[in-house]
């Protein structure tokens, strides 16, 4: 699995990398046919400091996406890794009934 962390208009520091290394690398547990993992980091308002956190998943076939946004980046990127959990859930759950 290939991890891409992309932040817009700043430097992320190293510990919040490593913590979305952490993340994400949880998602193999969900799903093993994970290719490529895209997250990208940017400020909505620069002003009220309203972080953004998109995480782009792709799978053979498919591309899941999840967005969210908070006051602290941390806060932002358990709130995607949550939503995109789901998503990985169901899509796990929609393959095996397929299979059935």
């Amino acid at each position: 699995m290939n991890i891409q962390i992309t932040s817009r208009k700043f430097k992320a520091k190293d510990s919040l990398k490593d913590y979305i290394n952490e993340n994400v690398k949880s998602f193999e547990k969900f799903n093993d046919d994970i290719l490529d993992v895209n997250v990208v980091l940017s400020f909505t308002h620069q002003k009220d400091s309203i972080k953004n956190v998109e995480l782009n998943l792709h799978l053979p076939g498919k591309v899941l996406a999840v967005s969210t946004e908070s006051d602290d980046f941390f806060k932002a990127i358990n709130e995607a890794c949550d939503k995109m959990v789901i998503q990985l859930k169901k899509t796990k759950t929609k393959k095996l009934a397929i299979k059935r």
